[in-house]
């Protein structure tokens, strides 16, 4: 079970570190054009970036509190907030009428909640 904890905790930081470098770096009206990218025309350039933060902290608190041994609770507290943003975006893609993003979305919001039941129960650090 940890291994398989592992794991997805891994497959999720580097989703979640792509998807913020994405929004922290690539510019607003280029990123508005990228494919699969046009739920950025229906929020403001600021709350992209803001996401594309909250995206980077839960990635780093994903890793690097069990890493290094120092408040490893802080992972499934990451993995809950992670979920959190991955229902919203399965929200959003749903009412943009684009399911297969939607369901991608629904597939991380799955893994986050594993991570989070298994961290805070199963196989916690504590």
């Amino acid at each position: 079970m940890n291994i398989a904890l592992w794991v997805a905790v891994g497959l999720l930081a580097v989703v979640f570190l792509v998807a913020s470098s994405t929004k922290l770096f690539i510019p607003y009206e280029k990123l508005a054009q990228a494919p699969g990218a046009g739920w950025v025309n229906d929020f403001h350039p600021l709350f992209v970036k803001s996401l594309g933060v909250l995206e980077l902290l839960g990635a780093i608190g994903l890793i690097l509190p069990a890493v290094l041994g120092v408040a490893p609770m802080l992972v499934p507290i990451a993995a809950v907030g992670l979920g959190l943003i991955m229902a919203g975006a399965a929200v959003v893609e749903f009412r943009r009428r684009e399911p297969l993003h939607a369901l991608l979305n629904l597939f991380y919001l799955a893994l986050c909640v594993f991570v989070a039941w298994g961290r805070f129960g199963v196989e916690s650090f504590a």
